[in-house]
């Protein structure tokens, strides 16, 4: 069985590997790079710097205003944990914001059966822009539907891209996640469970949970992770449902 470490490397490789096919363009940097994408102007996760190799931490606030500055907000993600500790004071300084990712591999059995299905971005557009109206009820429209279209873009960033959702009685989709899957190195990834308030606490996010990491399986994917703010309770809820943390990386936000 592969160790820890050697599975945080293959989940690492294969951040960087969807950041950069990802983006509509990509800038190389000291320690890591910038993507872009002008479609989406207005999602971070389209337009940030990620560190992905070691870079002196005094300077990664001047390269992240070269890379960023024509944009309103920053967003650097640094992946691996020791650089992002180290570097969490000098972008204090610079007036960022600090928050730290966990890194959850799935060890448990795989679950059986599939009572989720497969959608298309038609059929989560409606939750999904009620569930960032909710979020965010003070922004414009065009921010609101630049986070919910920029799912398209990441249909580029693996091999397997696909959205799985649990459907209410009356066809609605109730809760959602994105399944980033790499058949080729075994890895998959789930990315933003969401559940609509409205049908919270019924089910459904364990069904897309299942439904995911049953697909996965089926796409030869031995290594299944997911991300999860260290602050929240989902954690505790992921850690009940196999998953386990083996790592952690970091989020610095401005703007």
């Amino acid at each position: 069985m592969p160790s820890s470490s050697s599975e945080l490397q293959g989940v690492n490789a294969f951040l960087t590997a969807f950041a950069r096919r990802q983006a509509a363009r990509v800038l190389d940097l000291p320690g890591g790079f910038a993507v872009y994408d002008d479609e989406f102007h207005h999602s971070r996760a389209n337009n940030q710097v990620v560190i992905d190799t070691a870079v002196a931490p005094k300077t990664l606030p001047g390269i992240a205003e070269e890379a960023l500055g024509h944009l309103p907000h920053r967003l650097i993600s640094v992946l691996d944990d020791a650089v992002g500790r180290a570097c969490a004071e000098p972008l204090a300084r610079a007036g960022y914001d600090h928050s730290v990712h966990l890194v959850m591999l799935h060890t448990g059995p795989v679950p059986t059966g599939r009572s989720a299905v497969e959608v298309d971005l038609d059929a989560i557009r409606a939750p999904l822009t009620r569930r960032w109206l909710g979020l965010l009820p003070d922004v414009e429209d065009e921010v609101v539907r630049h986070l919910v279209d920029r799912r398209e873009a990441r249909r580029r960033g693996a091999d397997i891209v696909r959205f799985v959702g649990a459907p209410t009685d009356e066809g609605e989709v109730a809760s959602w996640a994105d399944l980033y899957a790499d058949p080729a190195t075994g890895t998959a990834q789930i990315e933003d469970l969401i559940t609509a308030e409205a049908h919270l606490r019924r089910g459904y996010a364990d069904a897309v949970l299942t439904t995911a990491l049953r697909l996965a399986a089926d796409e030869g994917c031995g290594t299944r992770f997911l991300t999860a703010d260290a602050s929240d309770w989902p954690r505790q809820w992921y850690e009940r449902r196999g998953f386990r943390v083996i790592g952690r990386s970091h989020c610095f936000e401005r703007g």
